[in-house]
């Protein structure tokens, strides 16, 4: 699973890499789940024929899918993540996959724990060629007791025991998990593609770069390695 990803805050490169302008709120740069970041969505106006509206749009939102029945946003401690086998079933997930709610999540790295030492070393992984990457996700929008729309998003999983470098992560006796980095030139095809498709773009072998991340152990492990709400 992934809890702890990096942000872009450079909106120059934000733009450049995903072709969209970032919102003028682009939330924090080191994320938890229940924090700020952004996502990207296709715009709900692109198929109206009108070449003055952009086929995407980026939104701020919450790290961590909020359904629109929960009572509040703490439940984003438990839906940062959803795994692709079941997130049609799961009920925190199923109406978002049902109506296609396809997102990109934009990112420099994400961070795992090695336990190859027997200890949780925290790990920054990001693409080789120091571009962001696209993480593949879900969107909702939830409405507050005050009315107002909040949007959030969580990333989708799939299953790593076979990848070469994720499935160094995470303690031995759990499953092997990583999220899906999205090719540049599939955005559009995610954003756009129906449920009935969507496991297409999610099967491991499908991961872009799956050969080409490079990782960096976080020996002196900084103050924002933990977050208190998911370690207590």
């Amino acid at each position: 699973m992934c809890s702890h990803y990096q942000g872009i805050k450079e909106r120059e490169r934000y733009l450049r890499q995903f072709g969209v302008e970032p919102p003028t709120e682009m939330g924090k740069t080191d994320l938890w789940p229940g924090y700020l970041g952004t996502f990207i969505r296709r715009h709900p106006l692109a198929d109206v024929g009108d070449d003055a509206v952009p086929p995407r749009e980026a939104l701020p939102g919450i790290f961590g899918l909020v359904p629109h029945w929960s009572p509040d946003t703490k439940i984003t401690r438990h839906t940062y993540n959803a795994r692709s086998e079941t997130a049609a079933a799961k009920p925190s997930f199923r109406d978002a996959w049902k109506r296609a709610q396809h997102c990109i999540i934009p990112a420099e790295a994400f961070y795992e724990p090695d336990w190859r030492s027997g200890k949780a070393v925290p790990t920054r992984i990001a693409l080789e060629s120091g571009e962001p990457m696209g993480i593949a996700g879900l969107w909702s929008v939830w409405k507050s007791a005050k009315g107002d729309e909040v949007h959030s998003y969580t990333m989708l999983t799939v299953n790593a025991d076979e990848h070469p470098l994720m499935r160094l992560f995470h303690k031995p006796t759990d499953e092997k998990r990583m999220v899906v980095i999205l090719p540049p030139d599939h955005y559009d095809s995610w954003l756009e593609t129906t449920p009935e498709h969507s496991h297409a773009f999610l099967r491991p072998c499908a991961t872009y770069a799956s050969a080409h991340f490079a990782a960096q152990s976080l020996q002196a492990v900084p103050a924002s390695a933990h977050h208190p709400a998911l370690t207590s």
